[in-house]
């Protein structure tokens, strides 16, 4: 079995390298590309090995699996992520953990995010995700939705919502992912001619391992890579 330490090394370069490479072929700098890690299939050693290797924004779908990876002294340097769905109930405990939220997908939850943030005494950074697949089983907005919202949100003066969010259809291949990370890119431009001053929408999280090139090519800002991560080391999809 290969050195984790230095097989999560290699692979992180090779994800960058491939970042890069990506950005330039779109003509975008490599710099406005951020690289989220995600650890949900991992443990403590894998994540830890991670965060040593330089890549400090790290990912979990779930928040118990955020609250307990958070609360190691190993991981004390993380940048935090919540990129799956967040329930009310657990707005509280998630908020003072995370760098992000990427998936507030109805008013509701961003005014509960919204008074809980007040509540903490902060300004939580959020992204609104939208179902541009319009798959029934994934969560997010849709585009109508998402547009009603937008005058409502200069007054959550606790949350800043900076961006959208979405996931790729599960089928359809590179052809499907492209159209559905164009359709988010339109309708991100759309909502900035409509959204008011203070919503700058500037954020587009979109791409993950099998699609992350498509998604840099149609405008990401923000990549989440998981499983290639941790290729070579024993690991499951």
């Amino acid at each position: 079995m290969p050195n984790l330490d230095q097989k999560i090394i290699e692979n992180l370069a090779a994800i960058r390298e491939r970042m890069a490479q990506a950005a330039i072929s779109a003509g975008r700098s490599p710099d406005d590309i951020q690289l989220v890690a995600v650890t949900k299939y991992v443990g403590l050693p894998e994540t830890a090995a991670l965060l040593e290797a330089g890549c400090r924004d790290l990912g979990e779908s779930r928040p118990q699996q955020l609250w307990e990876k958070a609360d190691h002294p190993e991981l004390a340097a993380a940048h935090w992520h919540l990129i799956g769905h967040l329930q009310r109930n657990k707005v509280r405990r998630t908020l003072p953990l995370v760098e992000l939220i990427h998936s507030v997908d109805s008013l509701r939850l961003l005014e509960t995010v919204n008074e809980a943030a007040e509540q903490l005494g902060q300004r939580k950074r959020v992204l609104l995700e939208v179902n541009c697949s319009g798959e029934a089983e994934k969560h997010g907005l849709t585009t109508s939705s998402l547009m009603e919202m937008l005058s409502e949100l200069p007054a959550l003066r606790h949350v800043e919502v900076c961006g959208l969010m979405t996931m790729a259809a599960r089928s359809g291949g590179e052809v499907v992912a492209g159209k559905n990370f164009s359709a988010l890119r339109q309708l991100r431009d759309v909502a900035q001619q409509s959204a008011p001053p203070e919503v700058t929408l500037t954020e587009l999280s979109m791409g993950m391992s099998h699609d992350f090139e498509v998604a840099i090519r149609e405008g990401a800002t923000i990549v989440r890579v998981g499983s290639l991560l941790f290729e070579g080391v024993g690991l499951r999809e």
